[in-house]
């Protein structure tokens, strides 16, 4: 079964393991999903089985939208409630100072990741070497938050929306914000509103094709030619400029690359039913 689809992921479990719900409840073995989320966030998360699994990277997935909620006074390792190590009673905030910190993040931030998060540092997962208490020398990463709103504040609660470029740590935005108020600062909810396009709307079946990042190209020799993969150059094509496209045929849509002239297939004889 070739499908492309949203799911909204529960709470406290990883987005590997729902996997496993996912194979079941669809009864195939090859599933897939694209921008993982920590185990104690929620909401939408991109899954694709079959053939459709190899899309993702040509996915218009951008800009992300979350719901978060900061918890002023808690510390944790992980920047999340799953490893809370202290909680103090820290003063209120006013509205101002609130609505102020989050204004500010406007535009494009540097920061270090979370040390519990799935960069590789020498082929090793950051979080596997937080966990064993090691030192992690995580590089600066930058990322662009187009828009940020305050929804509301009851002490010691600060809940937000954020818009924000694809590989985004809200975590880090977490920390940020504690810093700002120079006060402990932790995330104690998360949820993924949407990825780009992509909604949680019961898990129907989404047209792939309709949500690529990729422009189209119309091939003008015989299908069989592309759909055999043979051997061809930009001549064969409408468009002739540099970059990768989508191309349909009677019975598949490909996805090619055309560079000097040269074309190269990155993928062939993708299915045109999705279920």
């Amino acid at each position: 079964m070739d499908r492309l689809f949203v799911v909204n992921k529960p709470i406290f479990i990883s987005s590997n393991n729902y996997m496993n719900y996912v194979k079941r409840k669809y009864n195939t073995k090859k599933v897939g999903f694209s921008g993982t989320l920590d185990p104690f966030a929620t909401g939408c998360l991109i899954v694709a089985t079959g053939k459709f699994t190899k899309l993702f990277q040509f996915l218009n997935k951008t800009p992300k939208s979350y719901r978060a909620t900061l918890w002023l006074g808690a510390s944790s390792k992980s920047l999340d409630i799953e490893n809370i190590i202290d909680i103090k009673d820290v003063p209120e905030l006013s509205l101002e100072q609130v609505q102020e910190a989050l204004t500010s993040l406007k535009g494009v931030i540097r920061y270090l990741p979370p040390k519990y998060s799935a960069k590789k540092i020498n082929g090793q997962r950051a979080y596997d070497l937080a966990r064993k208490e090691q030192d992690i020398a995580l590089k600066e990463v930058e990322s662009t938050i187009y828009d940020i709103k305050f929804l509301h504040y009851t002490h010691p609660f600060i809940t937000f929306e954020v818009r924000v470029s694809e590989g985004t740590y809200v975590r880090s935005i977490a920390e940020i914000l504690g810093e700002k108020f120079n006060l402990p600062a932790t995330l104690s909810s998360l949820h993924r509103i949407h990825e780009g396009a992509f909604f949680y709307e019961n898990e129907k079946p989404l047209n792939p094709y309709e949500y690529l990042k990729i422009p189209r190209n119309k091939f003008l020799g015989e299908d069989e030619v592309l759909e055999l993969g043979k051997k061809i150059d930009s001549s064969y094509f409408e468009k002739k400029e540099n970059g990768e496209y989508l191309v349909e045929t009677k019975n598949f849509y490909s996805i090619i690359k055309i560079e000097n002239n040269q074309v190269k297939y990155l993928l062939n004889r993708l299915p045109k039913e999705y279920k």
